[in-house]
């Protein structure tokens, strides 16, 4: 047992109630992320100097219109990987359980295929390159990860190993040993590579 350990900070999932209405912080994640990327992406294809003087293949209307494309491959790519990788014993038993969203999992590997799929779809559709696309939008996304890896501390999932640093933290539902809290150092460093 290491000498010290820091206790998980008891942080409820739910940031805030209306009534019937469980506002979770997974969510506001969610809403945060795809919301500042949408906005840094029409940044990015508005300056010229990142498209070499020239103008952007993409228009600030493409990024609007390819909000609702990113949001359905994010949701549907992740809860299918979910489902896929996670779970599919449960979810081939009543498969009215994969449309359930609200009782939780979703997959981060399985978002970044749907949200490819959605990309790849898109450019096609608009006769652009794909790979202007990817840069967009691959250059918009580390506010949303870093946010994700931070709703996934408060609900205590995705930690690391077990530890004996200082910064062990110990969670609740993972055993009485000190594991290194992966999930900020996600956090962290998103973006950074």
């Amino acid at each position: 047992m290491p000498l010290f350990a820091i206790p998980f900070p008891i942080i409820d999932p739910v940031m805030l109630r209306l009534g019937p209405l469980a506002i979770h912080w997974y969510g506001v994640a969610y809403v945060v992320g795809i919301t500042f990327g949408w906005w840094y992406a029409r940044r990015l294809v508005s300056n010229a100097l990142l498209w070499g003087g020239r103008p952007s293949p993409i228009k600030v209307a493409d990024i609007d219109d390819f909000l609702m494309w990113a949001v359905i491959g994010i949701i549907a790519g992740g809860r299918l990987g979910y489902v896929l990788f996670y779970d599919l014993p449960v979810y081939l038993e009543d498969p009215f359980k994969i449309a359930m969203l609200w009782t939780g999992g979703m997959s981060f590997h399985g978002g970044l295929a749907g949200t490819i799929v959605a990309m790849i779809l898109f450019a096609r559709s608009r006769g652009f390159s794909i790979f202007s696309l990817f840069d967009v939008i691959g250059a918009s996304v580390g506010i949303g990860l870093m946010l994700g890896r931070c709703a996934n501390f408060i609900n205590q999932e995705l930690w690391g190993k077990p530890t004996d640093l200082p910064w062990g933290v110990i969670f609740p539902n993972a055993g009485p040993e000190p594991r290194h809290p992966s999930q900020v150092y996600e956090a962290v460093l998103e973006g950074l590579i």
